[in-house]
């Protein structure tokens, strides 16, 4: 059984979404992926070499003005020399972001990850979650707190750093990250009994 290889390309402006970034890859690992955190607004050859050859790539971003910030933009507009080439074609895909409103327009960002991911011929891997904090019984610390489906998105205050990413959204990035390299897994079983 060969072990998955997960790479997490992302772009943090204030440090929030890396750290969701390092749950993602928190969770990833501790299901057994081999994974890669990739900032793409510092990427390398190498780097971009290390996505080729991963099983599922997991899109990270803020969400600045209802979309992706300008910087991952950027590294999308790059992957087109894998797009002519059908490079991503049938890996898989899955996407995580943060902005300081509960809403904020995530989804568009998660939209835009899955329209990425579909040009590239990409598997997209959903949340796989019910939405938490939803009911008067429920608590702010479930996960999927915010209740999103596409992707983990979460929520931190403008006025805080880093350390101020909830918690349950910090948890439900792993989670996401655990699911991904679970799928992987699966997918590279399927392939070998084909």
């Amino acid at each position: 059984m060969s072990t998955p290889v997960v790479s997490i390309a992302y772009h943090s402006g204030f440090g929030h979404t890396a750290v969701l970034a390092e749950a993602v890859r928190a969770g990833a690992a501790d299901a057994g992926a081999e994974v890669h955190l990739i900032k793409v607004d510092e990427i390398t050859d190498a780097q971009w070499e290390t996505l080729d050859r991963s099983d599922a790539i997991v899109f990270g971003s803020p969400t600045y003005m209802g979309t992706a910030s300008g910087a991952f933009h950027v590294f999308a507009e790059a992957t087109s020399q894998r797009w002519f080439g059908r490079t991503w074609q049938d890996k898989l895909a899955a996407g995580f972001t943060n902005s300081a409103s509960k809403s904020g327009d995530k989804l568009h960002t998660l939209q835009f990850f899955q329209t990425l991911a579909a040009q590239h011929g990409m598997h997209w891997i959903s949340l796989g979650l019910l939405p938490g904090w939803n009911s008067s019984t429920a608590s702010e610390n479930d996960l999927n707190r915010l209740g999103f489906f596409a992707g983990a998105a979460a929520q931190s205050n403008n006025d805080q750093g880093p350390e101020g990413v909830h918690k349950a959204d910090v948890a439900t990035a792993e989670h996401l990250g655990r699911r991904v390299a679970q799928t992987a897994q699966t997918f590279a079983l399927g392939r070998a009994a084909a």
